[in-house]
């Protein structure tokens, strides 16, 4: 499994970590894990796969929001990484 961690410019509330999560979940339905934090100003989600960075791009820049970075790393056991924090 691929985890997903990219930097947004932009988001300053609640409403906006939900614009987010919903332009990943409408660009990947079967991502997992999809959580957004105004106050860290990142996103984070788990696929399958590598996702299409410039596809990202495009759906978060049509919500008002910019990526400032994107970094994505392999992920065994989703269970035990969540839980570590």
């Amino acid at each position: 499994m691929i985890k997903t961690t990219f930097k947004i410019e932009g988001m300053g509330c609640g409403m906006c970590e939900t614009h987010i999560n919903h332009a990943i979940r409408t660009v990947y339905p079967d991502a997992k894990k999809v959580k957004s934090s105004y106050r860290k100003g990142e996103t984070t989600f788990i696929t399958d796969f590598y996702p299409d960075e410039l596809k990202l791009q495009k759906a978060i820049g049509k919500t008002g929001y910019k990526i400032l970075s994107v970094k994505t790393e392999i992920v065994e056991d989703t269970k035990h990484f969540w839980q570590r924090g």
